[in-house]
């Protein structure tokens, strides 16, 4: 009766998959030890012997690709598993699961709760939904959903990082590099989606900050993974002049079109070097196992209080491959320079405080934290 009442849900939740995140609640940060526990805290949940959790993901497609959003993402969970010493049938995948696929995504949540997982990741956008409503009937199950905004406060919360701090500081690279001040960026979502587009802001203040004569110019592919989709887009991007090409997506397509052109790319989710090394100056990436553990943890421990996290560069969270033999001289020392600040906590890319011209004229302000309600553009991007 449950997986019935499921799939009826779930059609009528699959008009709503792609909501927009404008205006939403969004994640707060953690106040987890450094050990990766919430030390000292009662936890909602009693603790759970280390030999007996289980642990299930869900990913978008497979991590067998060796590069991009699920390759990282699962790098996680293994560094996770490392960490806490768990064995292999204490982890169960559910990959290929297509966040547009209502049927598809409901079936392998419920299959993992089935198969007794304690808590379950799920690492797309477009599953939130449906996290949300299969939260709700299995109370005792935890479910932690990457990305998004939802969360009850319980059993199911959001987890997502300061990844503007990196991609600010690839946009040094990218603009000590580029000759002709045309700068690509190959992006998932359009201005709705203030993941991506808080993104695109911050790699464009990072090119500003260097040369205030570039541009960003965004091609969006409407999805969150498509491999020819995202070729096409970095190929028209080249076309128009652009020499360097940066991406939020997920596969290393824009790359290797910006290494079989002969310009250059700034990677994201993993080292995109390690697929167009002739190409690839930096790329913006994720340790998510920084959560994972601490997450993981926490449940074995019987100290998950069903909090949001937001991670940062601080914590490990986010990370930016070191500037390749390509990057222009002296990029490496200019990122240094600016990341240092971050750390120290003497300067931030969105502060709440500081004031934004966007490429419609309007001044605004942004909070790192509130990265959902970011709907504008900075005023070096242009939409292509």
């Amino acid at each position: 009766m449950k997986r019935l009442l499921s799939m009826v849900l779930a059609g009528a939740l699959a008009c709503t998959l792609l909501a927009g995140c404008g205006g939403q609640d969004t994640p707060a940060a953690s106040n987890a030890g450094a050990d990766g526990s919430s030390a000292g805290t009662q936890g909602l949940f009693d603790p759970i012997p280390k030999d007996e959790i289980k642990v299930g993901v869900v990913h978008i497609t497979n991590p067998a690709e060796g590069t991009g959003y699920t390759y990282t993402h699962d790098l996680g969970i293994q560094g996770m598993q490392e960490n806490l010493g768990l064995s292999d049938d204490q982890i169960i995948r559910k990959n290929d699961i297509d966040d547009q696929d209502a049927t598809k995504i409901q079936t392998a949540l419920e299959e993992l709760v089935e198969e007794g997982c304690n808590i379950i990741f799920a690492t797309s956008w477009g599953y939130m939904d449906y996290v949300e409503q299969i939260a709700a009937e299995y109370p005792e199950v935890i479910f932690c959903h990457g990305t998004g905004y939802k969360s009850n406060g319980s059993n199911f919360t959001n987890y997502f990082g300061k990844i503007n701090q990196a991609r600010y500081l690839s946009g040094i690279a990218a603009g000590m590099k580029t000759e002709s001040n045309k700068i690509g960026y190959v992006a998932a979502q359009n201005n709705e989606n203030g993941e991506v587009t808080s993104g695109i802001d911050a790699f464009a203040m990072g090119v500003e900050s260097v040369n205030p004569d570039a541009k960003v110019y965004v091609k969006v592919t409407g999805s969150w993974f498509d491999p020819e989709g995202e070729g096409q887009a970095a190929k028209a991007l080249i076309d128009m002049g652009c020499d360097v090409i940066a991406q939020h997506c997920d596969t290393a397509n824009p790359a290797l079109e910006a290494q079989n052109a002969g310009v250059y790319a700034v990677g994201y989710n993993s080292d995109m070097a390690e697929k167009a090394p002739n190409s690839t100056l930096t790329s913006v990436m994720w340790d998510w196992s920084v959560y994972y553990t601490q997450a993981v943890q926490s449940v074995i421990d019987g100290t998950w209080t069903g909090e949001n996290y937001f991670g940062n560069m601080k914590d490990g969270l986010v990370t930016l491959a070191p500037c390749s033999d390509l990057c222009a001289e002296g990029t490496q020392e200019k990122i240094d320079e600016v990341k240092e600040q971050i750390l120290n906590g003497t300067w931030d890319v969105f502060d709440g405080q500081t004031e934004y011209e966007t490429n419609d004229g309007q001044k605004v302000t942004l909070k790192a934290e509130d990265y959902g309600s970011c709907n504008w553009y900075y005023k070096n991007v242009e939409v292509a």
